[in-house]
């Protein structure tokens, strides 16, 4: 397989879709931040084995997410291509943030251990706040991957890979999910685009390799031009 660009990308492509968004439900689900205290500086230290393990989840979802997005892209060849580079570096670039973002985690849980929660998140907002951090790391790059990868959902639903349902809960789950606060209920949110992406993913790995080097096949002519 390894020496098959064919069937290498898109066994990848197909695995991640279904591995990285089932890494961040389970993320989510661990989280001692999700059920505990909404300030992570005292959350994290009730159960700190957990608050390591979330993150690593969180890490991994989100890196794995990026390769998959590229050959999510893939399926984009033929038609709504435009819509499917754009909104798929928007994506590549925001999982890729929100991932760096995660060794703030260790941070939170250092200062809650030796400070009040109250001088915790004092110190922590003091520090996330310097320009080079909110500009650098978060805004606005940190939202571009859960606005990207819904709207590389629609490119994909444009191009006939999938129907309109997936698109539609994508959507609904990373976006909804900012929609309430992180918690209890951020959790069928973020498990909703598990069986979208999943389902997608399982689409590819049955597909064929004939069918995917089909994608490679576009005509250049101007009658064809993507869209």
């Amino acid at each position: 397989m390894f020496n098959d660009h064919v069937t290498f990308r898109r066994v990848t492509a197909g695995t991640l879709l279904v591995v990285a968004p089932l890494l961040q439900a389970v993320a989510v689900v661990v989280d001692p931040g999700t059920w505990g205290d909404d300030r992570e500086a005292v959350s994290f230290g009730d159960n700190p084995a957990l608050a390591q393990t979330q993150s690593v989840l969180y890490h991994w979802s989100w890196m794995l997410m990026a390769v998959a997005i590229i050959g999510l892209m893939h399926l984009t060849r033929r038609r709504a291509t435009r819509l499917g580079h754009a909104s798929g570096v928007l994506a590549v670039i925001g999982y890729l943030q929100l991932s760096g973002l995660l060794l703030i985690d260790p941070v939170e849980w250092y200062l809650g251990q030796h400070n009040s929660p109250e001088e915790a998140q004092r110190i922590l907002d003091e520090m996330m706040n310097l320009p080079g951090v909110t500009f650098g790391f978060q805004m606005p790059w940190m939202f571009f991957g859960f606005i990207g990868l819904p709207l590389l959902t629609v490119a994909v639903w444009r191009a006939g890979f999938v129907g309109w349902w997936v698109p539609l809960v994508v959507a609904a789950g990373y976006l909804g999910g900012f929609l309430v606060e992180y918690g209890p209920l951020t959790v069928p949110f973020w498990t909703a685009p598990v069986v979208a992406l999943g389902w997608t993913g399982v689409r590819i790995l049955r597909m064929g390799d004939d069918a995917w080097a089909g994608y490679y096949q576009v005509s250049r002519s101007p009658e064809s031009s993507p869209r």
